[in-house]
């Protein structure tokens, strides 16, 4: 248990009173993330970019298809939200490299620990610590994988009085969420407002400000942009806050800073939110469909043909990206492009 993290917590609750998820959720994972690197066999789960290569290269050619078909701009920018260990943008970047398209790297990572192995893939690159210091002189191609699972979000929850925040407070030196004495009616849709007693109802303002800032610099700069979370097409209610550790799920409110905080990702709202910046929504689908849409069926089936020893391998990551019961139903993949680039593969 990171102690340090809990006393810190507890001191704060008991001096001022409880703290929203959003704040519990943001300091958490921002310890978390800078101290380790969770990803892999050897840390708390693993991502689609590490399960395997295919993941990455076909996202490399979906951005080399939509570059080419807008007239390939000479100068042209791959912006990488959350990269990891730099695994996805060595295979996408690799994979686009054959049809011509060679962007300049930036990488918006707040971590030290995953820089300095991104650093190992890719010392060309240049890292950010936001989107406000990317340049805005050419269209940008950006990659958001398992990004904005790990924003804070708020939770509202219906009480016998009506609806409250849901804060996390302290019971005997323990975390536990709490309702928030605060009325916040005002701030849930009129399609909830009735919802039953105890229903959750979550909403991620970081994401929202991440998309906000991406569809402005699409609109204005040109490009498209590809969003791959687990999450919903419609909204919904119920808490999916959840802690990963060791690739098992665990106490939210147990160890913060020892697991990884992640929320499921509310799609509509952010599709809307590009929508009203003159940002083209291409689609939310599937990500197995996506991925049988470009080709992962028939890529499988080169590789196992060019590597045999590797086939059994080779399909099981096939099936784990694709199937419904892992992550091909789960998990969705968003398109978006700026007003006159054309429409993205996989999303018909």
């Amino acid at each position: 248990m990171n102690a340090p993290l809990l006393e810190t917590f507890a001191r704060l609750i008991t001096n001022t009173g409880p703290i929203s998820i959003a704040h519990y959720m943001a300091e958490s994972n921002a310890h978390y993330y800078n101290s380790r690197d969770p990803l892999g066999v050897a840390g708390d789960f693993i991502t689609a970019p590490e399960i395997s290569q295919m993941f990455g290269e076909l996202i490399g050619l979906w951005l080399a298809d939509i570059w080419i078909r807008a007239g390939r701009p000479a100068q042209v920018h791959y912006v990488e939200l959350g990269p990891g260990r730099g695994t996805l943008a060595r295979d996408a970047l690799g994979a686009a490299k054959r049809y011509g398209l060679v962007p300049t790297v930036h990488f918006v990572e707040t971590s030290t620990a995953l820089k300095a192995l991104q650093l190992e893939l890719h010392p060309q690159a240049r890292w950010h610590a936001d989107l406000s210091t990317l340049p805005n002189d050419a269209p940008v191609l950006i990659v958001a994988n398992e990004f904005l699972d790990a924003l804070p979000i708020r939770q509202m929850v219906r009480t016998q009085e009506g609806w409250r925040e849901r804060m996390v407070g302290l019971d005997q030196n323990r975390l536990i969420p709490i309702a928030g004495s605060q009325l916040m009616d005002n701030a849930v849709p009129q399609a909830h407002c009735d919802a039953p007693e105890g229903a959750i109802l979550e909403t991620s303002p970081a994401s929202a400000a991440i998309l906000y800032e991406v569809s402005g610099r699409l609109a204005a700069q040109g490009g498209a942009a590809l969003f791959i979370d687990y999450g919903y097409g419609e909204p919904s209610l119920g808490s999916s806050l959840q802690a990963v550790r060791d690739h098992t799920k665990v106490d939210v409110f147990a160890a913060p800073g020892e697991a990884d905080l992640t929320a499921h990702v509310d799609f509509s709202v952010l599709a809307a939110i590009a929508q009203s910046r003159n940002v083209r929504w291409l689609g939310t689908v599937e990500q197995g469909l996506w991925l049988r849409a470009l080709g992962i069926e028939a890529r499988a089936d080169a590789l196992a043909a060019f590597a045999p020893a590797h086939t059994a391998e080779i399909y099981a990551g096939r099936d784990r990206l694709i199937d419904q019961q892992q992550m091909g139903t789960l998990f969705k993949v968003m398109g978006l492009a700026g007003p006159s680039w054309p429409d993205g593969a996989g999303f018909s």
